[in-house]
């Protein structure tokens, strides 16, 4: 028995020492696409990138494949070529999911681009690909960065709807909108959400809660969270307090 598990083991050995050169080499393919996809001149003509990706993946490239290029262009801020290799995606006919989704919505979301976010949900509900927490919470960053604090509200009460979790990042993200908008009330209210729901609450949502509050003057409230804070356990920043105690 031991000499079967051993012949199995070098068998298994020897296989993987010999797909360890295809991965690489994909990895190495990969990089010189993205790179590429980068290095295009503006102004982009999609039918020259499609042609490109074309050659690049005569085949259909794996989900897991796409994923990590639309991963990287996000990665470097360029929203422009993330769409638009999405679209080449889509005009395919390749499969997609909520993570070449995700991907491009925190492009969009590092760019400040909150409508093309939700158009993207939209796309995503149109084509029947379910939605998940990042990508829904990368939507709402993205009406954060905005400055829609109105969108990110409506976008949290739809996971709600939807049965998509909320999580600590939900509602920082809204509360932060809610902040920028000076929606000190709707900034408490979700603070007092996150309670009742037992989500575990975070430094940046109370900053942003104590800062819509320094914003509209309201001291009292202000303090009542810092109160809070202490409680639960939630760590204190210097800017914190500073904000509670310049709300007069």
């Amino acid at each position: 028995m031991a000499g079967c598990v051993s012949c199995s083991f070098e068998v298994w050995s020897s296989r993987f020492a010999l797909a360890l050169p295809s991965v690489q080499q994909e990895n190495r393919r990969l990089q010189s696409i993205l790179e590429a996809l980068l290095d295009a001149e503006a102004p982009l003509q999609e039918h020259v990138v499609f042609a490109s990706l074309e050659q690049a993946f005569p085949c259909s490239p794996n989900p897991y494949t796409s994923t990590r290029l639309l991963s990287g262009l996000a990665k470097h801020q360029s929203l422009e070529m993330a769409l638009v290799v999405l679209s080449w995606h889509e005009k395919s006919k390749y499969e997609l999911n909520h993570y070449h989704y995700s991907a491009v919505i925190d492009a969009c979301a590092k760019a400040g681009m909150w409508a093309k976010a939700v158009q993207l949900l939209g796309v995503m509900a149109q084509g029947r690909v379910e939605n998940d927490t990042v990508t829904c919470n990368a939507a709402i960053s993205a009406c954060e960065k905005g400055g829609n604090w109105e969108k990110s509200l409506e976008l949290l009460s739809e996971m709600e709807q939807s049965e998509v979790v909320m999580d600590t990042i939900s509602f920082s993200a809204t509360i932060s909108s809610c902040e920028k908008g000076r929606r000190w009330e709707k900034a408490l209210q979700l603070c007092s959400l996150m309670a009742q729901r037992k989500i575990e609450t975070c430094t940046i949502a109370f900053s942003a809660a104590i800062s819509a509050c320094e914003k509209r003057g309201k001291w009292g409230k202000a303090v009542k969270l810092l109160a809070v804070m202490a409680q639960t356990g939630v760590e204190f920043q210097t800017s914190t307090f500073h904000a509670a105690m310049s709300a007069d």
